[in-house]
């Protein structure tokens, strides 16, 4: 049941894409926002009371509603696994941002793909050179595409099932929101949200990051895992953008990264060589390609084990 509620979620979310401003998404968004106001008086345990009030009623809610579909009825059960799939999984929530960058380079139209990275990533993109534009696309790419795609996977192929992959999306969608700037937030309270998340995060990075490497240049994208992951504060980010980067040939070099000099280039004294080429617009038609490689690879293994669950 797992691998076709994955299959048909996806054919569906491809033919019609959920609109980022869905009722379940306004809901969801109000909770989190009342909660925090509600709950910030300025420390972490304040965070923490806030996670839980907003993430364990639609865990709950979802795994008690499967239960019940499950014990009337095999096919309701199925049905609500493809609508929390549909609701979870997100591949056209961003994948626009990334085509519009894609064909603007395309035709040359730069000052148009800066203005989309900047309503999608809100970097400042003015006078930005297209190498750039390039790189912080694929950043932000690979990194969305594992949050709303293989994080997905994983936590949806858990015993928990559909509760499994609404935990992961609201944790997501809790780190990233509440760490942004706001007057009436303080510091202190989206440190859980953004720790959660950490713990949550850590193996689906990881398997996601394998994925990468066996679709794409294995030898590199191993490399640079070992090597070049260290380069961003996060270390799951670090890891799937280490990963991609080898496995796209692309370098996309972290905010941390120490700059090798000519010499140290040339002797192979100066720590871990770069992987990877400069980026140009053609990496970004490698970057769908290698997406689209590693969800075959999940749904391939899917498969299996669906086959084998059937044949114990």
């Amino acid at each position: 049941m797992t691998f076709f509620s994955v299959l048909l979620a996806l054919i569906i979310e491809q033919l019609r894409a959920l609109s980022p401003g869905n009722p379940v998404s306004a809901l969801l968004q109000y909770h989190a926002e009342s909660a925090a106001h509600g709950f910030d008086a300025g420390k972490q345990k304040h965070g923490v009371l806030a996670w839980l009030a907003v993430v364990l009623p639609w865990t709950l809610a979802v795994g008690l509603v499967y239960y019940v579909l499950y014990r009337i009825s095999f096919v309701l059960a199925f049905m609500w696994n493809v609508v929390i799939v549909y609701f979870t999984l997100g591949f056209r929530q961003f994948s626009h941002y990334f085509t519009d960058i894609h064909l603007a380079l395309n035709n040359d139209d730069v000052p148009r793909a800066r203005e989309i990275l900047n309503e999608w990533t809100g970097l400042d993109t003015v006078d930005m050179p297209v190498s750039e534009i390039v790189r912080h696309t694929l950043i932000h790419a690979v990194v969305a595409s594992h949050r709303h795609v293989f994080g997905v996977f994983f936590w949806f192929l858990v015993p928990v099932g559909p509760a499994g992959a609404v935990l992961y999306r609201i944790a997501e969608y809790l780190a990233r929101t509440w760490s942004q700037p706001a007057v009436d937030r303080t510091p202190a309270f989206s440190t859980f949200a953004q720790k959660a998340f950490f713990v949550i995060d850590w193996v689906p990075a990881r398997l996601t990051s394998l994925g990468f490497a066996i679709v794409g240049n294995f030898e590199d994208a191993i490399y640079a895992w070992r090597n070049h992951a260290r380069q961003w504060p996060n270390a799951n980010d670090g890891v799937l953008l280490a990963a991609g980067s080898g496995a796209l040939g692309a370098r996309l070099a972290g905010p941390l990264a120490e700059p090798l000099s000519i010499d140290a280039l040339a002797t192979g004294d100066g720590g871990p060589m770069p992987v990877g080429d400069d980026c140009t617009p053609r990496a970004l038609q490698s970057a769908v390609g290698l997406v689209w490689r590693a969800v075959i690879l999940w749904m391939i293994l899917l498969l299996m084990l669906t086959i084998a669950v059937w044949l114990a």
